[in-house]
């Protein structure tokens, strides 16, 4: 392991975790596959670690047909018995409900304004926000309000806040790490 600072919530212990922090976490990405994907793994995180998810993130792409959005939206009962026996996913019935149905409206949002990434433009502006040591704000408790009046499920502010730091909306890392950037 080399011996750069990271954030204080990366195990440096865990290989992917550490590759996550370094090329993924708050680097700005757009590209709707990403988009859905992301906000379908963060939802699972609700009263766990996103560590937990992230190891489990490929048995999730293998098991949601690599987050195929057209193939997730028409996921039927037998579809759901066979995410619930599969012990390399998170398994819980109300989060894999919620990612059907929060699937749907992701897909009626992408048809409402063209892409994800221009929805959350009308929140963001195409501004990255730079702060540390939050775990909600303003943006993320807009965003959250807004898709659960659409009858998104698992998408509370701390969620949509952890989701707005995964791809790049807010910029987080820590003082002390070697990728801090004050935005400045």
């Amino acid at each position: 392991m080399d011996s750069k600072k990271r954030c204080k919530w990366c195990n440096l212990k865990n290989d992917l975790y550490v590759k996550y922090h370094d090329a993924e976490w708050c680097v700005p990405n757009f590209d709707d596959k990403y988009l859905y994907e992301m906000l379908i793994l963060e939802s699972f995180q609700a009263g766990l670690s996103w560590e937990c998810v992230l190891n489990k993130r490929e048995s999730f792409r293998k098991a949601y047909d690599d987050f195929e959005l057209d193939k997730v939206i028409f996921y039927d009962e037998n579809k759901v018995c066979e995410l619930l026996n599969n012990k390399d996913i998170i398994r819980n019935k109300r989060k894999i409900n919620a990612s059907i149905n929060n699937s749907k409206i992701f897909k009626a949002i992408v048809c409402e304004y063209g892409s994800f990434h221009n929805y959350l433009r009308t929140f963001t502006n195409d501004k990255t926000i730079f702060e540390t040591d939050r775990t909600t704000n303003d943006l993320s408790d807009a965003i959250s309000n807004d898709l659960q009046n659409r009858g998104m499920t698992f998408v509370g502010s701390v969620i949509i806040y952890s989701y707005l730091q995964a791809i790049g909306v807010i910029y987080s890392h820590d003082k002390d790490c070697f990728l801090y950037n004050s935005g400045n």
